[in-house]
Parts: C-alpha cells; structure tokens; sequence
C-alpha cells in the first residue's frame, strides 16, 4: 500500500516571498534609479535574496535597469546596475480602474468642453490638499521641512514618494515613484497640472513639474525652490 504524500507546507513561505518582493518593487518605484546592494540594506535582504525577487522582478518586467547617457569620465570596474519601476512595475502597485476613469472624462470633455476637466481635475486635488494641509502646516515655516512632510504624507497615501537635493544648494525635488492615476493623466495632463497648483499652493512657494510618470518618465519630479530665511536685523542703535 503506497504511503499518502503530505500536502504542500511551502505556501506560508510563498506569500512571504511574494510580500518582501512588493517591499523591493516599492522601493525601486520610491528612491529609483537605485542599485542591488542599496535595496538589500534599506530592506535588511541577504545579496542572494536581492537577486532572487530581481530576477523575478525583471522577467515580469516590472522593474528594469536604468539607462545612464552621462558624459563624465569612464571609472574602471563595472558600473553597478541601477533600476527604475516600468509601467508594469507601477500598475503592480495598486488597483486601477483607469479605462472607466478615461471613458467617464472622455465623456466630461465631450458633454462639458476642456473648462470641466479642468475644474474635476481641481475638485480631485482639493481632497487632497485639505487633508494634507495640515501635516504641511505642522512642520513649520521653512520650506525644506514643509516638503519632506508632504513627501511623508504623500507616501502614506501610496504615492511612494520622496524628497531629495536638487541641483544646487537652494532646491528640493519631490519625487513620487507611484501615481495612482497614471494611464488616465497620459491622456488628461490637467490632472498632474492641478496636483502641481496644489503643491504650490500647500508649499507656498512656486514650484516647477520637470518629469512625470504620465509623460513617460520613471518618477514624477517636482522641483521647488528653498529660500534661504532672512537673516535677522538687530534693532536700530543697540550693539549686535
């Protein structure tokens, strides 16, 4: 009589796996172009874990290594490969009803002309900025600070987002690794043009859209100014 074989245990490990690959795919798509040992130390990985969910990552060609054009000097060794979420990778992210999404505005423009897209792109964005007008507030008045609470926020929210140094001493790029309305804003470009009024308005600063997901690049980027505080004047006649 032939012993009854057990029943698969390896499932538990399965969605383990399945789990610490979405962390990866998550941080590729938040801090992207970033390289394999800077992933497996954010997320505590071993070096063979890492090229384990990368493997996969790529064959699903969810993630894919990031093409460099730089035009510095050529450093000895091979140059480690950097990756970026593909579009792939950022419908993984979240669940997305962006064909009803499309029709629904399809049919605004047609029914409403351009004024009503623009003023749903507003009335969407004006949750948003409510809710996140606070946290905003909280960190203070100086610029730097107000971003990397809005970052915080937006990444609370699944945007993935980050701040980082822009070019030079007095900018901050906020850069958003997710955008949940992506294929439908390829189309409707008012709707990330209505995010970027709001974060003007929330920063209190003017800021400038350099990339978006929409429009092909691997991370929204939005560059705003940091100006520097007024240095503070002793009043007249006394000694400083």
């Amino acid at each position: 009589m032939s012993a009854t074989l057990p029943a698969p245990v390896h499932a538990p490990n399965d969605q383990a796996e399945a789990g610490t690959r979405q962390r990866v795919l998550q941080l590729i798509a938040s801090a992207g172009p970033i390289a394999a040992p800077q992933i497996a130390q954010r997320l505590d990985l071993t070096p063979a874990a890492i090229r384990r969910h990368l493997s996969v990552l790529e064959q699903t060609e969810q993630i894919a290594v990031h093409e460099t054009h730089g035009a510095g000097p050529a450093r000895r060794g091979r140059p480690a490969r950097r990756y970026v979420a593909t579009n792939q990778g950022q419908a993984a992210l979240s669940h997305r009803y962006s064909d009803i999404a499309t029709d629904a505005l399809r049919f605004l423009a047609q029914t409403g002309g351009p004024a009503a897209v623009e003023q749903f792109a507003e009335h969407r964005v004006a949750e948003l900025e409510a809710r996140l007008g606070e946290v905003v507030a909280e960190a203070g008045d100086d610029t730097a600070d107000r971003v990397q609470a809005l970052a915080a926020a937006l990444s609370a929210d699944g945007y993935a987002a980050s701040a980082r140094p822009g070019p030079g001493s007095h900018a901050v790029q906020l850069c958003q690794g997710h955008c949940p309305v992506q294929d439908v804003a390829h189309e409707f470009p008012q709707l990330c043009e209505a995010e970027a009024r709001a974060f003007s308005r929330l920063l209190g600063v003017h800021v400038q859209r350099l990339a978006t997901l929409a429009g092909g690049g691997h991370v929204c980027t939005t560059n705003i100014p940091v100006i520097p505080p007024a240095p503070v004047l002793a009043p007249e006649g006394t000694n400083a």
